[in-house]
């Protein structure tokens, strides 16, 4: 058995993934080998650092309870397409700005024969059949934690929850996110600590819950949210 396999073994274990869903995130990882995949991380670092990481998503009550899920700059398809795969009975948007990004997911569903997730070639703010339909919004390493409030709020419903994954945040990054969430109607629910592999550099689950409607304002024009963010820069 190849490490990659052994690995995804014990996080099969770990997750209560079965045969099935373990051949598809194997699969995509190897379709990670491609050039064309928008990552550098590839064979047995991929495990960890791509499907570890987003499977650690669901010690959370918010991931695993989500039934409709918008997974913000997917990327190469990761939390999104880890997440469709552990949670079957969960729909999954892949939302990717980059037509060449969306190429990729695009075969890697084909490729992984995950039927529950979808791409969106769009924007965040620029996605008016997304607003107002997800129980759960995710992202990873994407932008500032104030911005991708922005992103996430108007697509959330009331209840719903962000759930970012970020490494170390700054004190005027956190203000700044704070001062985002009041405005936007959310509130920040807790900080996870995640350590998804051994050895890997601690990051943290950012939880927010979407506790009213999201002002009329937004989402703003493309592009605004990072150029003036609500919390002033950082």
């Amino acid at each position: 058995m190849s490490a990659t396999a052994r690995r995804l073994a014990e996080l099969g274990d770990r997750w209560s993934l079965d045969a099935g869903q373990l051949g598809a995130l194997a699969r995509a990882l190897e379709l990670l080998a491609d050039p064309a995949a928008p990552t550098t991380v590839h064979g047995d670092e991929a495990v960890d650092v791509h499907v570890a990481d987003s499977l650690s998503a669901l010690a959370l009550d918010e991931v695993r309870q989500a039934r409709v899920i918008a997974d913000l700059g997917s990327g190469a398809g990761f939390p999104g397409l880890v997440l469709a795969v552990a949670l079957p009975h969960a729909r999954v948007a892949l939302v990717e700005s980059a037509a060449r990004k969306c190429e990729f997911l695009s075969r890697l569903l084909l490729t992984t024969g995950v039927g529950n997730a979808h791409v969106v070639n769009a924007r965040a703010e620029q996605w008016p059949q997304g607003l107002g339909t997800h129980d759960l919004v995710t992202a990873r390493a994407l932008a500032p934690l104030g911005v991708v409030c922005e992103y996430a709020a108007p697509l959330l419903t009331i209840g719903g929850a962000l759930v970012a994954w970020k490494g170390a945040v700054s004190a005027s990054e956190a203000r700044a996110a704070q001062q985002a969430a009041v405005q936007l109607r959310l509130q920040a629910t807790q900080v996870v600590r995640s350590e998804p592999y051994a050895g890997s550099v601690a990051h943290q689950l950012h939880v927010f819950a979407k506790l009213a409607e999201t002002p009329g304002q937004y989402p703003r024009r493309a592009g605004v949210a990072r150029k003036r963010p609500i919390g002033g820069g950082f």
